[in-house]
């Protein structure tokens, strides 16, 4: 049966298909983002290939791959379903109460007081809402926002762009040397490995692990290292048995309270360096929302954590702290 024509309009579901066919590189990926069904994600593809009047992919190949116009189409759709997608959340916003359902990814950096605090607060002022919270790595979040499958993140900004994503910077978190209290070997010798003490790593997957290795070999340093892990607080534990040293930062290291007595917190040697922690959300995340997250995130890490550092640490007031 020959193919109907197309419809003369250019479809928006058809651009948006298109991108996430390009995105995730085949049909059933595209189709369980989507909710659609495989043949009804081929149709929209195949009439948006009908009204252009180009092959966009290599269907021959799989997984999927563009032709050359296929990519050039891409690249100028990018920035306009972006646009479109903020017009919308903006013309949309409407006020607090209006909001029925919010998905909110976070790392584990703020889940022992402030993220409670926070889910205490939203329920109380969006009373209609539904709140799906979902506890994951940064780069798992953002790969969350960018399958709309979350509509807000509180994450530590990647190094790589966001494309359609939208970031608000929070809070800067300065790296720093954390040693057992009652070592006897000096800061100097233990980092520039003169001591049998090993360096106690992050796991290598994370982004607070590439921030630091790469800012390690800018400097030069090679620790002897024995041990790797993806969680803030065994390595806390680890270093306050006096089992190695880490790098960390003063964010993770106010969650470790019943281990900081048997901890050391120390400049980072040589030149400094900082992660940054924001607010990433889709185009679609309404406004409204996001200033109120914005402003009690704010508060909260201002009254749990900051203040009863900068207390304990006056060193730290010029390098951690909330970012305007």
């Amino acid at each position: 049966m020959a193919r109907q024509p197309a419809p003369k309009d250019l479809s928006l579901k058809w651009l948006e298909i298109f991108q996430i066919c390009a995105q995730k590189g085949s049909l059933q990926a595209a189709s369980e983002d989507t909710g659609l069904t495989i043949s009804t994600v081929s149709h929209h593809l195949r009439n948006l290939e009908d009204h252009l009047g180009v092959e966009l992919f290599n269907h021959s190949r799989r997984p999927m791959v563009l032709t050359p116009k296929g990519q050039v189409f891409l690249r100028n759709i990018d920035d306009a379903l972006y646009a479109i997608r903020k017009a919308k959340a903006e013309a949309s916003a409407g006020s607090i109460a209006d909001a029925s359902y919010l998905r909110i990814g976070t790392i584990e950096d703020f889940d022992s007081d402030i993220i409670p605090e926070l889910a205490v607060f939203l329920s109380e002022n969006m009373s209609s809402c539904n709140f799906m919270y979902q506890t994951d790595s940064s780069h798992a979040i953002i790969e969350l926002l960018r399958n709309r499958h979350l509509d807000l993140g509180i994450t530590t900004t990647p190094d790589e762009r966001l494309r359609d994503l939208q970031d608000r910077p929070l809070l800067r978190d300065p790296f720093v040397v954390v040693l057992p209290r009652f070592s006897e070997q000096s800061l100097a010798d233990i980092v520039e490995g003169r001591t049998k003490l090993p360096f106690l790593r992050f796991s290598s997957n994370l982004i607070i692990a590439r921030q630091i290795e790469s800012q390690m070999r800018r400097i030069g340093l090679r620790a002897l290292s024995n041990f790797e892990c993806s969680n803030n607080q065994t390595l806390m534990a680890m270093v306050a048995a006096g089992s190695g040293w880490t790098i960390t930062t003063p964010l993770l290291f106010s969650r470790a309270k019943r281990f900081q007595p048997k901890l050391a917190i120390h400049r980072f040697p040589g030149k400094s360096f900082s992660r940054t922690l924001a607010i990433v959300s889709t185009p679609d995340c309404s406004r409204s929302v996001l200033e109120l997250i914005d402003s009690q995130m704010r508060g909260l890490i201002r009254e749990h954590v900051i203040s009863t550092l900068h207390q304990q640490t006056p060193w730290l007031a010029d390098s951690f702290k909330l970012v305007d």
